[in-house]
């Protein structure tokens, strides 16, 4: 290892052209990750790696590694930690940033996409508060597998580009090997950066990143009559879309403060957030949300609480009279809730085969998540087993492991009675109805037993080989896996997690 940082060879590695480097300094804060003890390489995500024009091959080498750990730093590269500020459980901070993450630069998909390179848990920065700026092992083999699982359920998500461990130490309650994420966004700008700006009163700061992330993510709103009006309608049906994708897998974020909500419209900054298992709409799991103020069901009204801090910001470029843009703010936000119920139906619709369905048809899945919160059923298996149903002419036929997830079967045996009248009322081919029910509906996700033998397996015996068959396994969540049935399980009651824990 080099005691400095050095410079990678020209040529190699990234192909950066950073855009928010150019941004005034206000925005950041220009400084490089604090080299490690001795980096090695857990995971790269070679898929990921060609997505974004890069050579997998490059981080296998000693200097891809220390890339990754940032003990070097690649040519090109232009390292920052981003100002922001956030309300945290409904409080204001007027600063946070990036505590333990740097920005390396920004480099082009292979569509033309521009996308962020982070490293999380790259040492301190001015804004860590006290903090070592470090990540445990167990937050970066959580993110990794959360993320990439969310991104191949179709979940606009950061991406996991690389996994390191440093050789060195970090104290939570215990001492814990510690590890560094290499994470990629669409951007890193978040709500509480539009807020950083707006504490301050600085319009012109306000002003100019508007703009930058029109131009980043919204282009096609610079020609409106106004244009700010148009980046908050834009953002709204984004985030009410994404939280609706997070409903109809189960998933809870656990810490949505407006700095951990993406403008980009990406699920950010996974720290205690988990999966269900049994279903229940009030279900929290992250230990520092004790009022669940973040619980399942909370979610949508929480994205437009922060959407309104996000509308306050922009005030002062929505219209020069204050009347005037308090009134553009509030008609944007009155679109959240349809827009996010029209999002919701349709997306509980296509889960139960129903995806031309009516009012009637939306009472009736509303009606099966009442009977599986009441009977305790699992969230994903329900509506996986109900594929194996939705060809099935024979009420009985198969309807064994689906009933038994249910504490009285009996409960499902009412519903699915309705259900298949009213399945044999549309006019789709059963087969077909069977398999697009089977493309929405995943066979695995990262149950959190699983993610915590991951976990533990990497920590008491360095061994990732668990962390690795899991993520495989998670990669291809739709599939039909013989093999891969002790992934689909729910945890034995022994195994259940009943807390997750963020990673600072």
């Amino acid at each position: 290892m080099n005691s400095m940082i050095d410079q990678a060879p020209t040529g190699r590695f990234f192909s950066f052209d950073n855009s928010y480097a150019r941004l005034p300094e206000s925005f950041y804060v220009r400084l490089s990750p604090t080299p490690v003890k001795n980096p090695q390489l857990i995971q790269l995500n070679d898929s990921l790696a060609h997505e974004l024009n890069l050579e997998p091959k490059d981080f296998l080498t000693t200097e891809g590694t220390e890339i990754l750990a940032g003990n070097r730093i690649a040519n090109g590269s232009e390292p920052l930690a981003m100002a922001y500020a956030g309300h945290q459980f409904g409080n204001f901070v007027p600063q946070l940033g990036d505590g333990r993450a740097i920005l390396l630069g920004e480099v082009l998909d292979r569509n033309g996409r521009r996308r962020d390179i982070q490293l999380k848990g790259s040492g301190p920065t001015p804004y860590s508060r006290r903090g070592d700026g470090r990540s445990a092992i167990g937050p970066v083999l959580r993110e990794y597998l959360i993320s990439e699982a969310m991104a191949a359920l179709g979940v606009p998500t950061t991406r996991a580009l690389a996994a390191v461990t440093t050789g060195e130490l970090v104290w939570r309650d215990i001492p814990l090997p510690s590890a560094i994420l290499t994470r990629t966004a669409a951007s890193h700008i978040r709500i509480g950066t539009f807020q950083f700006f707006a504490a301050r009163g600085d319009k012109e700061m306000i002003k100019i990143l508007a703009d930058y992330a029109i131009d980043r993510h919204y282009p096609e709103v610079k020609e409106a009559a106004n244009p700010y009006r148009c980046f908050l309608d834009c953002l709204i049906q984004r985030q009410a879309k994404l939280v609706a994708q997070w409903l109809h897998i189960g998933f809870i974020h656990g810490v949505m403060n407006t700095d951990n909500t993406s403008i980009a419209g990406e699920t950010i900054d996974y720290g205690p957030c988990a999966f269900m298992d049994t279903y229940h709409p009030a279900t929290v799991f992250s230990s520092i949300d004790r009022q669940g103020r973040y619980s399942y069901a909370n979610q949508p009204v929480i994205a437009k609480w922060n959407l309104m801090r996000l509308a306050e910001a922009l005030l002062p470029l929505l219209a020069n009279d204050t009347a005037k843009a308090i009134n553009e703010a509030q008609e944007a936000l009155d679109t959240f809730n349809s827009r996010f119920e029209s999002a919701n139906t349709l997306g509980l619709l296509n889960k139960i085969g129903l995806p031309n369905g009516s009012d009637e048809d939306l009472t009736l899945a509303q009606d099966l998540l009442k009977r599986m919160a009441d009977q305790k059923a699992d969230f994903t298996l329900t509506f996986r087993r109900l594929c194996d149903l939705a060809d099935s002419a024979d009420d009985q036929k198969g309807d064994t492991s689906a009933r038994s997830l249910f504490a009285n079967p009996l409960a499902f045996d009412d519903w699915a009675m309705k259900w298949r009248k009213r399945l044999s009322e549309d006019n789709i081919d059963p087969a077909m109805r069977r398999e697009a029910m089977s493309r929405v509906n995943p066979s695995f996700i990262p149950r959190n037993h699983l993610v915590e033998e991951a976990i533990t397996a990497a920590i008491e015996s360095e061994d990732f080989s668990v962390f690795k068959a899991l993520l495989g396994v998670l990669t291809k969540p739709f599939d039909v896996c013989p093999k891969c049935n002790r992934y689909t399980k729910p945890p034995l009651p022994d195994q259940v997690v009943h807390q997750t824990f963020c990673g600072t």
